[in-house]
């Protein structure tokens, strides 16, 4: 009886530790930002591909020869855990679910990574397709491929893979993923010359969520698509890849062969990619997301929204009901962040103009008149392009649409300012990114006395602007997250000399002269895009905002 109790009881700690084993390891990988719940990788995988040089080798060899093609044909083995920092397509995928699909199809594929875990690579990545592509639009994938894919791949990028498939004549990627999911990016920021990835099946507009191809899963099989690609006498002059067993079979058939260790992403040093080498400047991007939405951060998320709706709330009730001195206090509060910078300005008793201030200020989002208005304790009438009516109820101030038509927006700014001070932002558009769209010249013709006021923001969770979604909720979107920050910097008035009336100047000279001294103060860049030219990119439509609906 004593032995079978003792037996009975080594039974169960063993299955206890079977079991705390598992929970262990799903911890890790649900926490580490850089695991992948589709797991690829084995350690006789790692073993196989022990006499593959590291990437690092052909990095330094490329930087040493200083030519701008020094390799031949060149294939990648896929672009997660190789050009891409990140072994996981999990965030990718949630980005389309989030961004091109919507809240409850984001829900869902977050609650299926239990499922993902247990599951083999094909099947996992298959339960991830349908969850994430069933009844979407092709349309919409292509829109949040253009519009907001690039920024998440660009911020992962392996500084030394990229260095090594820039340097080549000629760039094929064959991936097992969705080839819409990574496409676009590929051919339009990385130059690459042909993708082979697995193929959705669609009918009539829509994703059916199933994939189609000629093996047995349906899924690509990278060294088969590798030999039919080339043909049998034909090989690749360089590979690389990871250390898996898929990719080892892969990269046996090429010449050269490179693998990108793990051990090498964790130099951060040696493989982020910085902005200013970037295969094309990110200056545009759509998308309510600001974080790069791991498994772990996607849960944080879902956690925090039904405090951060309630939240966005106070903070908007507390702006429109409480005057200027109060309520910046409750909103630091409540989490808040109002930085100032600069001296707060004041009128210029010796102009015997009767004529406002007008503050012409860079444009991050659509509270950046309102912000104003807290710092400088007053109201001010704002005037803007596009401003939804949601946005104009909920507005704590006066603001006034412009009509783009010059003469009659000029006669109204003109009579708003002889009324009192003005605020406009000449960029007509939001930009998220570092850069300073190029300024509507209509201002510098009507005021003497200008200020130029930088304006910048933080977020950590949700940006406050979009141009495919519903702008109606751009002020309570900004406001869902857990410690927005803005800051607002006064620069000294424009000198006279440098106006119009006073100066002689030009308009363009004198809203030239302005961004650049709000460039140099935010350390951002001037660029000539236009408020056409973002939509025209992101949307598709020239940005007209019709009330509450999709612009």
């Amino acid at each position: 009886m004593v032995f079978f109790k003792l037996g009975e009881w080594l039974f169960l700690g063993h299955s206890c530790y079977k079991i705390g084993r598992k929970i262990k390891s799903f911890g890790k990988l649900f926490f580490n930002p850089n695991s992948s719940f589709i797991r690829s990788s084995s350690s006789s995988s790692q073993q196989l591909v022990s006499s593959f040089p590291s990437v690092s080798k052909l990095y330094y060899n490329v930087l040493e020869s200083k030519k701008s093609e020094t390799c031949g044909t060149i294939v990648l083995c896929d672009i997660f855990g190789s050009l891409l920092r990140s072994q996981s397509m999990f965030p990718y995928f949630m980005l389309v679910a989030f961004e091109g699909g919507n809240i409850l199809r984001a829900l869902l594929l977050l609650l299926s990574c239990p499922i993902l875990f247990v599951l083999d690579h094909s099947l996992g990545l298959k339960v991830m397709v349908f969850i994430t592509f069933c009844g979407l639009k092709l349309r919409d994938m292509e829109s949040v491929g253009r519009a907001v894919l690039p920024k998440f791949y660009l911020e992962d990028l392996n500084l030394q893979a990229y260095e090594v498939v820039a340097s080549s004549k000629k760039k094929v990627v064959f991936t097992s993923a969705p080839r819409v999911l990574v496409e676009w990016f590929l051919k339009e920021y990385l130059s690459v010359d042909d993708v082979v990835g697995t193929d959705l099946h669609t009918f009539k507009g829509y994703f059916t969520g199933f994939v189609q191809g000629s093996s047995s899963s349906g899924l690509l099989v990278k060294h088969k698509a590798l030999k039919e690609y080339f043909g049998d006498n034909k090989r690749a002059d360089i590979g690389l890849g990871t250390s898996s067993l898929s990719d080892h079979l892969f990269l046996s058939l090429c010449k050269e062969a490179y693998v990108v260790s793990k051990e090498e992403l964790k130099n951060r040093e040696a493989t982020v990619m910085p902005r200013e080498k970037y295969p094309k400047p990110l200056i545009f991007h759509d998308g309510r997301l600001a974080f790069l939405p791991t498994p772990f951060a996607t849960l944080c998320m879902f956690l925090w929204i039904p405090l951060a709706f309630p939240l966005a709330i106070f903070r908007i009730l507390v702006g429109i009901l409480l005057p200027y001195k109060i309520s910046p206090i409750l909103g630091q509060w409540s989490g808040l962040n109002i930085r100032i910078k600069g001296r707060h300005p004041h009128k210029n008793t010796k102009n015997n103009q009767r004529k406002g201030v007008l503050y012409v200020c860079n444009h991050r989002t659509l509270l950046d008149p309102v912000f104003l208005c807290l710092t400088l304790g007053q109201s001010l009438t704002a005037v803007t392009y596009s401003l939804s009516k949601m946005s104009e109820l909920i507005a704590p101030i006066r603001t006034v649409r412009l009509t783009r038509d010059r003469n009659k927006d000029g006669e109204s700014m003109q009579r708003l300012l002889s009324e009192g001070d003005l605020v406009v932002c000449p960029e007509g558009t939001t930009c998220r990114e570092p850069y300073l769209l190029r300024f509507s010249s209509l201002f510098a013709e009507l005021a003497d006395e200008i200020v130029p006021v930088a304006m910048n923001t933080h977020v950590t969770m949700f940006y406050g602007t979009t141009a495919s979604g519903l702008k109606c909720l751009d002020p309570i979107i900004f406001f869902m997250n857990p410690r927005p920050c803005y800051v607002v910097e006064f620069l000294e008035r424009v000198p006279r000399e440098m106006t119009c009336s006073g100066g002689g100047k030009s308009s363009c000279e004198v809203a030239n002269y302005i961004q650049k001294r709000l460039a140099g103060a935010l350390g951002f860049e001037c660029t000539n895009f236009t408020r056409r030219d973002k939509y025209m990119m992101l949307a598709g439509n020239e940005g007209v905002v019709n009330d509450c609906k999709k612009s």
